[in-house]
């Protein structure tokens, strides 16, 4: 068996694993890469395959930077199926098409304005592009083995991370690699923790916060300070947030604390209808989740959606304490871009990010104390206060990681650290050869890893 590394290695996006054993070739996820600029145009590159050799993909979760690039797979070549849980199926269609749409959407602003580069400026895939490869998807049950040919079985298990998330386990009755995906947390306020696999040759292991523990693990006591010092001031809450988890997360925080009167009782605001239509999914799949069904409704419930653009621009026109979550988590794009340019200039408000900012995205800049950031082709001066809370993270730190990997019965050959920024690949390495004196790989792009 051997494994070749096409994303996601020295960096944090862009997961893509070629297992290629048995004259089988095996995608494990299919990401886009996001951040720096020279990340984003890999997207535009040929991916290192032949899209058309590759046999089937398997989808641990269905956050962009492991889906995002599989409407380019299947225009490219790939007619294979996709597997994956249903619920990462249900969210995988939000999430592309939605791209896929904003994409369209984003050019056409650009082409209309002339702030693009490129003329005309393109979508990466489009919303159409996206409903195709859905035809492709292939549901599976955790722990149910199924074939992928080659006499080799794949099994998903639970990751924890988000709904849906898989760790994969691929062997062929000799030899066998498991693939974390991402790892979530124990503790997930949402979510139960990442479930133990026994025994793996290779393990592919995340290494996103792989240099970093997390704080403690209530973020309530500083939302509820964030919330009120903002409040005092006259000013709104404005939070950029991935659309799928961590939303979800923010309302349900905002929820408990609103029922026992901890924050003022301001109007909270959901301005993305993907945000929306994946709460509808956790309610769905309630029985995944660690909340009651009755807890999931009221977590449905907490703010208000905002449907078209005629609200959202309503909302940003708002004057006044107020609660507005809106994609996207680092401020790449959607509707949360107009809101910054609205709100960023005023120090009364407050930008909150919730979670990790990847290097180059205007979250990054703005959490790191840049007094402006450039949006749709204008600098936006930053006078807001700007705040984020670390310990949302849906990422296991290092010290989890090694948790879990304690829960294999014995050592793998080797362990190749992947989706990391380099000093967090290194951290964890680290981590692992001294906590359990297991080797490890810092993989790199386009390197070939070969086990037995």
């Amino acid at each position: 068996m051997q494994v070749s590394f096409f994303g996601a290695a020295g960096t944090v996006t862009g997961s893509r694993h070629l297992l290629e054993a048995h004259g089988r070739k095996i995608l494990i996820d299919c990401g886009m890469f996001q951040g720096l600029k020279a990340l984003r145009l890999r997207n535009w590159a040929a991916p290192g395959f032949s899209p058309g050799e590759v046999d089937a993909v398997i989808l641990t979760h269905a956050h962009l930077d492991h889906s995002g690039w599989l409407p380019l797979l299947a225009k490219t070549g790939f007619k294979g199926p996709i597997y994956t849980t249903a619920a990462t199926r249900d969210l995988a269609e939000v999430l592309l098409i939605d791209s896929g749409h904003l994409q369209e959407e984003d050019a056409r602003f650009a082409n209309r304005h002339g702030f693009s580069k490129h003329h005309p400026a393109l979508a990466l895939f489009t919303e159409e592009e996206a409903r195709a490869v859905m035809a492709q998807f292939r549901v599976v049950s955790w722990h149910e083995p199924f074939d992928i040919g080659g006499g080799m079985s794949a099994t998903l298990h639970r990751a924890g991370h988000m709904l849906g998330a898989s760790i994969v386990r691929i062997t062929d009755g000799k030899t066998s690699v498991v693939f974390t995906g991402d790892l979530g947390r124990p503790d997930d306020l949402l979510l139960p923790g990442p479930e133990t696999v026994e025994h793996a040759d290779l393990i592919v292991c995340e290494s996103t916060y792989g240099n970093r523990r997390h704080g403690p693990g209530d973020p309530e006591p500083e939302i509820v300070e964030i919330v009120h010092r903002t409040a005092r001031r006259g000013g709104a809450v404005i939070i950029p947030s991935f659309t799928v988890g961590r939303a979800q997360q923010l309302l349900w925080h905002f929820r408990r604390l609103r029922d026992r009167g901890a924050i003022p009782d301001l109007p909270i605001y959901l301005d993305s209808p993907m945000a929306a239509t994946a709460t509808r999914l956790y309610q769905k799949h309630s029985e995944l989740l660690r909340l009651s069904p009755t807890e999931c409704a009221a977590m449905c419930d907490t703010a208000h959606v905002i449907g078209t653009v005629e609200e959202s621009k309503q909302v940003t026109a708002w004057q006044g304490p107020m609660i507005v979550i809106a994609g996207s988590g680092m401020a790449t794009g959607g509707r949360v871009l107009h809101h910054i340019k609205a709100f960023a200039p005023d120090h009364r408000n407050t930008i909150l990010f919730a979670g990790y900012q990847a290097v180059g995205t205007r979250g990054a800049d703005m959490v790191a104390g840049k007094t402006s950031v450039r949006i749709h082709g204008q600098d936006v001066p930053i006078r807001a206060e700007v705040a984020q809370l670390e310990s949302l993270s849906a990422h296991a730190d290092w010290s989890e990681i090694l948790q879990w990997l304690r829960g294999f019965r014995s050592p793998p050959q080797q362990v190749a650290i992947v989706h990391g920024e380099p000093e967090a690949a290194l951290a964890l390495a680290g981590h692992i050869n001294g906590g359990l004196g297991w080797q490890t790989h810092i993989a790199q792009q386009g390197e070939t890893l070969g086990f037995s």
